[in-house]
């Protein structure tokens, strides 16, 4: 039997894309499977006026289809009401206040207020700053603050605007949305680690040779060009999400599986990136632009987007923790728009044996083994991949690599929430494992903002790769370079 979470949800930037693809469907499911009840209700906000009746038709569209039974989607809809607001005018804070307080009593939230930034992060610090001072906050129930990225465009920024949040807000109220810690193969990377003896035992750089992360989108930069020529791949996918992932990766065992010390494990990890020096960054990063294509545009084609923009939309990059566990091991990540295809997946390549005994001279043999592979298979497909040597059937004795894979079914993809379903659940739950701290955030920026200030005073060559392809052919010499290659690559 699901839990009710009972609640009053501040959701600012409610007529906004992201609140109509993401979150209403996020929230019906949780209203479906019981997480959410008779005692909750939204409160949308925006600068342009609307209706409750025309809100709630808004909700209605963006469920259309989900409903499991008749009339539910109009009695999910009923919970939602819209207030026109404008977040620079502490007197609009006043009538929020009202019809918030109005809103608590009708629902029966017992002064539990969650308050959703979903719109631009200039303006996160003024809301925060005026839930205080015009007295939003409840004393009788919980106060959270749930973000959505950016997070700042460097480490300065990102700390003014912590600074701003502070004031209202601490750090165990903030929640900080990163959907990739929400998908179901992200969280399952700590499953594995900790709740497999055969894996756990060979997880240091006695065993690994290198770690991979690829992170594909095969669409270009779409209708986010505006945003995207002003932040890159460097800031918009390699800061957040995959320093997310490489935290998980690189981690040490937490004492409990509680959000705290998790937490304290991500925050080590981080700790111990190797934070590059100006010329460290040039030889471990690679970053590309896509150009044309046979049916598609150049990037400084696109719409939107300056035609002579030297925004990158592909990275490649060599980390290195600095620690025990793994001195040695190289941890290669890319990601990039406009490639082969779409699909998130992690590639842990372990050392081959020190001798080969099959390669004896005197056996006649060529063939050399191949390193054992575990993947992880985040997207489109959910679930591991280890690759083995076993022998070839037939005459002789020669090996061949096989792969023992299990795949999550259709009904298992079914049941497993949606990303931002999960971070929801997990907000009003007050539970902070998935979701990024501060100090995370903090370690992130001042490691890219090496390479950002590097590459805001070099030119490059651009563009440099083709659409369809996997990014510029620096990216394969980056791990050639080190005798090795990408897990994945076109002839895969």
């Amino acid at each position: 039997m699901a839990k009710e979470n009972k609640a009053l949800i501040t959701l600012f930037g409610a007529a906004g894309d992201l609140a109509q693809r993401k979150l209403y469907p996020s929230l019906f499911n949780l209203y479906k499977k019981g997480y959410l009840a008779e005692h909750f209700a939204l409160l949308g906000t925006s600068r342009r006026p609307l209706s409750d009746e025309d809100f709630q038709q808004m909700v209605l569209k963006s469920v259309n289809g989900m409903e499991n039974e008749e009339g539910q989607a109009q009695a999910f809809a009923k919970h939602f009401f819209f207030q026109s607001h404008d977040v620079t005018k502490p007197e609009h804070y006043t009538v929020l206040k009202q019809r918030l307080e109005e809103l608590d009593k009708q629902f029966g939230a017992e002064g539990n207020r969650l308050f959703y930034m979903s719109m631009a992060p200039q303006f996160f610090g003024t809301i925060a700053l005026n839930l205080k001072k015009q007295d939003l906050l409840t004393k009788d129930g919980f106060n959270r603050l749930v973000i959505e990225k950016p997070f700042g465009r460097d480490y300065e920024s990102a700390k003014k605007l912590n600074d701003e949040l502070s004031q209202t807000f601490n750090e165990n109220q903030i929640f900080r949305i990163d959907h990739y810690l929400g998908k179901e193969m992200v969280q399952n990377i700590q499953a594995l680690r900790f709740g497999n003896t055969i894996i756990e035992s060979l997880w240091n750089n006695r065993y690994i040779d290198n770690i991979q992360v690829t992170l594909s989108e095969k669409l270009g930069v779409e209708e986010r060009a505006g945003y995207y020529d002003q932040s890159g791949a460097l800031r918009d996918m390699l800061q957040n999400h995959i320093m997310q992932i490489v935290a998980q990766l690189a981690m040490e065992q937490p004492v409990a599986f509680t959000d705290t010390d998790v937490r304290v494990e991500k925050i080590k990890a981080l700790r111990s990136l190797r934070v590059y020096t100006p010329s460290e960054a040039a030889a471990n990063f690679v970053r590309g632009q896509y150009g044309a294509g046979d049916d598609t545009h150049a990037y400084r084609n696109e719409d939107g987007v300056d035609p002579n923009s030297i925004t990158e939309t592909f990275v490649a990059a060599k980390l290195m923790f600095d620690n025990y566990r793994w001195s040695g091991v190289p941890f290669y990540v890319r990601t990039g728009k406009k490639l082969a295809d779409k699909f998130t997946r992690i590639d842990v390549v372990f050392k081959k044996p020190l001798i080969d005994i099959f390669a004896n001279p005197r056996m006649k043999s060529e063939q050399s083994l191949n390193s054992n592979v575990l993947t992880i298979f985040v997207e489109p497909n959910s679930g591991f991949s280890l690759r083995l040597n076993a022998k070839r059937a037939g005459q002789g004795f020669t090996t061949e690599p096989v792969d023992l894979k299990y795949l999550q079914s259709d009904e298992a993809k079914n049941e497993s929430p949606e990303p931002y379903e999960r971070l929801f659940h997990d907000a009003l739950e007050g539970n902070h494992t998935n979701f990024a701290s501060w100090a995370e955030i903090a370690y992130a920026w001042k490691f890219v903002d090496v390479i950002r200030k590097l590459w805001d005073i070099e030119e490059p060559q651009f563009p440099n790769y083709t659409p369809g392809s996997m990014g510029p052919a620096a990216s394969d010499e980056l791990l050639a370079r080190d005798g090795r290659q990408w897990v994945y690559h076109l002839n895969h």
